[in-house]
């Protein structure tokens, strides 16, 4: 029996959190802000947290700074029980500085601090890839190297390419390789070109190995084609609207919102869920990560997960909608 229900790799660091009141910023000296705070955070953090407070069974493993960050990190962990394991990293902690504006949206500076050249060493993840049912592979540089091996395993997998643009060469070893592919459609609708989004979408299944790719649009909702549908419905997307946020927890801050759903899409689709709830189930999970300050400072169970579904296929479902 598997061990890890999901094995998550790459993608811890800390995010300073600057709150404004609009983006983008005028051009000035200096501006007057709220507090600005340091959160345990990046997309492996957020994917390997929200699918550990789902239920299963999650193990984390990543490179580390020796510093104060990796210091917040080990200690965040163990408070929340995170089964992480991890080798020095080089140059330190990853880091962002992420901006939001009063509306909750965001501008994240990235240090993308990893040498270029860094890889994860086999004899430290293959124990590990061994025992895991799913992959989750952030877009790390070093998570490249476990392709093979998850490959000669069997293993399914998932990735995020959070703001592809449909071109950038870097993105393709994870969009073409991974069983499950989520993306932003931010940077691949309303440009020069139009909208690329199902452009993509159709390019991730016809060339790669990809059984489902969903595009997220915020408060549009989502995109999602299947390979059945590439091949059965001449390659039409479907459209699925955003849910409505609970009356108890407004709109805040959208950062993490994409990582929570890729964890309410995979803890449904794991359990064998049809496309649909899946997509339910990630959508809930997402608008409840907006509904708190930060990154990744809360994450949605598995009772309110089921309470959120059912309120919100019942809200989608009304006349009115």
């Amino acid at each position: 029996m598997d061990e890890y229900d999901v094995l998550v790799v790459g993608g811890t660091g800390v995010d300073t959190i600057v709150r404004v009141d609009t983006l983008p910023l005028p051009f000035q000296d200096s501006i007057g802000v709220p507090p600005i705070q340091d959160y345990v955070a990046h997309t492996g953090n957020g994917v390997a947290l929200g699918m550990l407070t789902l239920g299963l069974r999650t193990k984390f493993i990543d490179f580390l700074g020796d510093d104060p960050q990796g210091e917040q990190i080990l200690a965040a962990y163990a408070r929340r029980g995170l089964d992480f394991s991890h080798l020095p990293a080089p140059a330190g902690t990853p880091r962002a500085v992420n901006l939001v504006d009063a509306e909750g949206r965001r501008l994240s500076l990235y240090d993308g601090r990893h040498p270029a050249d860094l890889l994860m060493p086999r004899d430290f993840y293959l124990p590990f890839l061994q025992r895991a049912r799913h992959v989750h592979l952030s877009i790390i540089n070093h998570t490249r190297a476990l392709w093979d091996d998850i490959e000669r395993l069997g293993v399914s997998t998932s990735t995020d390419l959070h703001d592809w643009d449909g071109r950038n060469p870097y993105h393709l070893q994870w969009a073409l390789r991974a069983d499950v592919v989520f993306l932003s459609a931010s940077a691949l609708r309303g440009g020069a070109d139009g909208d690329r989004h199902e452009e993509a979408m159709r390019a991730i299944l016809t060339e790669g190995r990809a059984r489902v790719v969903v595009a997220t649009a915020g408060a549009e909702g989502c995109f999602v084609l299947t390979r059945e549908e590439l091949e059965e419905r001449d390659g039409a997307v479907r459209h699925f609207p955003a849910v409505p946020p609970a009356p108890d927890r407004p709109v805040v801050d959208s950062n993490g919102a994409g990582d929570a759903f890729v964890c309410g899409f995979l803890t449904s689709f794991l359990a064998g869920r049809p496309v649909p709830e899946c997509v339910l189930a990630g959508s809930v999970s997402g608008a409840f990560a907006c509904g708190s300050a930060g990154t990744h400072t809360e994450f949605i169970d598995p009772d309110q997960l089921a309470e959120g579904c059912r309120r919100a296929a019942d809200t989608l479902a009304s006349p009115a909608n």
